[in-house]
């Protein structure tokens, strides 16, 4: 039930015991009597007519409140019982006032009204100015303390509404950003995985066709019939990557036999496609996760990739140790170097410094006319 049919219950209650007390109090006279019965029937009349539309319309609530206080303080004038109007009119006042201060005024104004009408009634004299002046001390006191403190919670709690709603609404914002945050990252891993996979095998089946093309066009069948050997498995290479990726599985480099071995085929592999002789140093490594030979695997066939782009060197080496520090997996080749200051344009450097991001790792990268190091290192903690 709404607040209006709540006090328009309360007000025919109370206007109803009201009535009763006013038939049944035989020590008035019939002029008192009927002056607080028509001072009743105002207070009852005010409420349905100005009280139900007061709560929409802050004109409406100050006019219903004027008459609150002179109907209440008029029915005391006449009965002093009707006095017990009071304890509806007062949570009236504070219900429908727009401000604090308006409920504090209406309620005052209350006050003086029925004591007014206490001593219209009573007289001036010394008992009576005393009885007054404790009724009606008392009966606004309470009011104000418990009106206040019904403001204070009322305030809290639309604090508290306020501030759910906020968090519910960041809550919502931080979901938003958690997805798209969610999917950058999945579309940047699936970037860094095309890009060291299928990408590179892609690179090397352009190479080998070249060289198997340059070796018909010189009258070479043996030679291109080894060379389209070599173009079909590294085609076949590129179909697993693809599918692995597809599926989320590990790389299929990636064998039971552990990284060393994964290391070996991916030197062979490289040395067959681009007479680049390709050795590896990863011998008696220590057990480690599954992610991290991800990591170590992609970060050389990153490095031999650019060495094949753009070292021109003739030797590479990779080489695996394991100290107290980490795991540190380097590319190193005899090729022309280059400057390591300068901007980077392509993203094979920049996709392995983001991969080892992940596992807390760093790259390092020296060159000079003699050669290239790449070096990648990731701390001991997450390697098993």
């Amino acid at each position: 039930m709404g607040f209006v049919r709540w006090m328009s219950i309360a007000v025919i209650a109370t206007s109803a015991v009201m009535a009763v007390l006013i038939v049944g109090s035989g020590g008035y006279g019939s002029g008192s009597r009927l002056g607080a019965a028509v001072a009743l029937a105002a207070f009852a009349l005010a409420w349905f007519t100005l009280g139900v539309r007061a709560r929409d319309n802050s004109t409406i609530a100050a006019v219903y409140v004027g008459v609150l206080v002179v109907t209440v303080g008029a029915a005391v004038a006449f009965m002093p019982v009707m006095a017990t109007l009071q304890s509806l009119a007062y949570p009236l006042v504070w219900v429908l006032a727009e401000r604090t201060r308006n409920a504090i005024i209406g309620n005052v104004a209350l006050a003086l009204s029925v004591g007014i009408g206490f001593l219209i009634t009573m007289g001036l004299s010394a008992n009576a100015l005393l009885y007054t002046t404790t009724i009606v001390t008392l009966s606004l006191l309470f009011s104000l303390a418990l009106g206040l403190w019904i403001t204070q919670i009322s305030t809290l709690s639309d604090q508290r509404h306020d501030l759910v709603l906020e968090l519910q609404s960041t809550r919502d914002e931080l979901a938003a950003i958690s997805r798209d945050a969610g999917v950058s990252s999945e579309r940047e891993r699936l970037a860094r995985e095309i890009h060291d996979t299928i990408a590179q095998d892609l690179t090397g089946l352009v190479l080998v066709a070249q060289r198997a093309r340059r070796e018909l066009d010189n009258n070479h069948p043996a030679a291109a019939a080894e060379q389209l050997e070599l173009i079909e498995d590294s085609a076949r290479a590129a179909l697993a990557e693809a599918r692995a990726l597809v599926t989320a599985s590990a790389p299929v480099g990636l064998t039971g036999d552990g990284i060393s071995s994964a290391l070996h085929r991916l030197a062979e592999r490289y040395t067959r496609e681009t007479q680049l002789t390709v050795t590896v140093d990863a011998e008696q490594l220590p057990a480690i996760e599954r992610e991290t030979e991800v990591v170590v695997l992609r970060c050389a066939q990153e490095a031999l990739a650019n060495v094949r782009k753009h070292a021109s060197a003739t030797r590479a080496t990779i080489s695996v140790s394991v100290d107290d520090t980490g795991l540190t997996v380097s590319v190193a080749d005899d090729g022309v170097g280059f400057d390591p200051t300068t901007a980077r344009t392509g993203f094979g450097l920049e996709g392995m410094s983001e991969r080892l991001a992940l596992v807390n790792g760093r790259l390092d990268v020296d060159s000079s006319g003699a050669g290239t190091t790449v070096r990648a290192t990731i701390p001991k903690e997450v390697l098993a």
